[in-house]
């Protein structure tokens, strides 16, 4: 009599017995399937120098409002060029990360975050020991506050503002007004920039006419985020939309 062939179902149970049994982790341990390039979004090393930089203007203010308090001719020498390498930070630091792929949301958060503080706090030192007058300080204030929050309000309704020519001009001049106001300072108080000459006090004693070439500036570069958001404005509020 011929052997009769074994069971194949007996044979496929045995088979599977033999094999290991991979064991089903809990929800937390389980691996997670590798995304695939198309998905992943490229990861950004927040420390890279653009955000350094940012970090840097921030702790910098600590220094700048002390040497401003201080009001003596050498302080103002120092803040003059501390206040330089700080403003020159402000404007390579952003030209980097688009340059080498470090844009990021926590990039965007600490460059205007610093803006904000060192100049609030610079204008505010400055008004305090009396070398800027205060309706200046209040204008440039109110418009970052305005303009902040306009844009953050554009920006939850879908519309991204970028920075106009206005306001471009209104950062190079406030810059240079606030660099001058700090020289005359020096002057003033007979420090080492008093030294220079007659011609340079004298070219020095022009830094009001500068500041309020900034106050006018940062009127009309207010005026243009708001002319740019006005589509926002014509928009219902959300819970109304249908």
């Amino acid at each position: 009599m011929a052997n009769l062939p074994h069971n194949t179902t007996d044979q496929s149970e045995a088979d599977r017995r033999a094999k290991p049994q991979r064991v089903r982790r809990p929800p937390l341990l389980r691996r997670r399937t590798p995304k695939s390039n198309a998905e992943r979004r490229p990861w950004v090393n927040p420390w890279n120098l653009a955000n350094l930089l940012s970090i840097m203007r921030i702790l910098a203010t600590v220094p700048l409002v002390l040497l401003i308090l201080t009001n003596t001719a050498s302080s103002y020498f120092w803040v003059f060029w501390l206040f330089a390498v700080v403003a020159i930070t402000d404007t390579i630091d952003g030209r980097l990360a688009r340059r080498y792929g470090w844009v990021s949301n926590i990039g965007i958060f600490l460059d205007l975050t610093a803006d904000k503080i060192y100049t609030a706090g610079i204008l505010v030192a400055m008004v305090k020991v009396n070398i800027l007058d205060p309706w200046a300080a209040i204008i440039i204030l109110i418009r970052e506050f305005v303009v902040t929050g306009l844009r953050s309000f554009a920006a939850a309704e879908g519309l991204v503002i970028p920075a106009g020519r206005w306001g471009k001009l209104k950062m190079m001049v406030t810059i240079l007004a606030i660099g001058w106001i700090f020289t005359r300072a020096n002057v003033d108080r007979g420090g080492w920039l008093n030294n220079l000459g007659a011609a340079f006090q004298w070219i020095t004693q022009q830094s009001s006419w500068v500041l309020w070439a900034a106050v006018v500036l940062t009127i009309l570069s207010g005026l243009e985020y708001v002319w740019a958001a006005r589509s926002v404005f014509q928009k219902p509020p959300r819970s109304s939309q249908s």
